[in-house]
């Protein structure tokens, strides 16, 4: 076998190796804790209520509308507020 085939072989068998690692490895993403710690920052009141819990789930599952009714008709979170958390849990 010739040196470049090797080289080419082994380079190959490199690269499928490191891309099929980068495709299994773990996404970096918000979720339902980092939507919980963005409303309990507006309320500064200890731990977020239970209906504060369900809507950043709801938002996780992808339905970012319901989890920013869910918020804002729980009592306390302002619109806004409602609206960047929920963008942080999916």
């Amino acid at each position: 076998m010739r040196t470049s085939t090797r080289v080419a072989g082994v380079l190959t068998g490199v690269t499928l190796a490191l891309g099929g690692a980068a495709l299994t490895a773990p996404v970096a993403h918000a979720d339902v804790t980092a939507c919980i710690n963005q409303v309990e920052r507006e309320l500064q009141g200890g731990e977020a209520p239970s209906y504060v819990r369900t809507a950043c789930a709801t938002g996780q599952s992808g339905d970012h509308a319901g989890c920013v009714t869910a918020l804002t008709k729980g009592g306390g979170v302002t619109n806004g507020t409602a609206v960047t958390a929920c963008k942080v849990a999916p």
